[in-house]
């Protein structure tokens, strides 16, 4: 369903990815996870066709990102660790825009729930909070019912409460059959929601496992900062 080998990045002289590989499964939550600058979000972004890779194959959706963009948008949602949307937009405006770019959309209103928006549903998103706009990220990556979602640093300026209630989302999504590559630096977060996880290490894959395999007898941040202090 979704395959990378040897994957290789460089912007200049600066190499992002050195050699990555890994394959995920269908309706599968596979985790990646690594210190700042090990190559996560380079990766993810070759691999759902925002960069070019400079050297490896990639296949999503039995896709090729570098020459099937616009079909692999369709069918993929992505939330990416940085993205805006204009300031006057609300959210309910946001995500009504994005859903009429799908012939099946989820219906807005519903996603505003979902992701504890209601009360902000005609805010303004440059009046939103750090955390209010990353639910809106989320959503937005949700609302075309994409095969795929790619959730790069999905509860990033989530308070608690905010976090479990996506994490539910996600869990309910996964029954419905979506599958999710989950970019993340919470461990608690990794150990919840990922059946794989990959630690990505100075642009290459260290380890590949379930987390509790990862972790063995201890916790899986120890295993995490035992794997990439090299």
């Amino acid at each position: 369903m979704i395959a990378i080998e040897h994957l290789h990045k460089r912007y200049g002289d600066v190499v992002a990815v050195e050699d990555v590989s890994f394959t995920v499964e269908p309706n599968e939550i596979f985790g990646i996870i690594g210190t700042n600058g090990a190559g996560k979000t380079t990766t993810v972004e070759c691999l759902t066709g925002v960069r070019t890779a400079d050297g490896g194959r990639l296949v999503m959706l039995g896709l090729d990102p570098a020459t099937q963009r616009d079909e692999i948008r369709r069918r993929v949602g992505v939330q990416l660790q940085s993205s805006h949307l204009p300031d006057r937009l609300s959210v309910r405006e946001a995500l009504q825009l994005y859903a009429s770019f799908y012939e099946d959309p989820r219906d807005p209103d519903e996603l505003i729930e979902l992701l504890g928006l209601q009360h902000r549903a005609g805010a303004r998103y440059g009046k939103l909070s750090g955390g209010e706009k990353q639910r809106v990220s989320v959503g937005l990556a949700l609302v075309g019912r994409p095969q795929v979602a790619v959730l790069d640093e999905l509860t990033t300026g989530l308070d608690p409460h905010a976090r479990r209630e996506v994490w539910t989302l996600i869990e309910r999504l996964k029954l419905e059959g979506l599958t999710v590559i989950l970019v993340s630096h919470f461990m608690d977060e990794v150990e919840r929601l990922c059946d794989r996880v990959a630690v990505i290490h100075k642009g290459r894959v260290v380890a590949l496992d379930t987390p509790s395999r990862l972790a063995a007898h201890g916790r899986l941040e120890d295993a995490f900062l035992e794997l990439t202090t090299v």
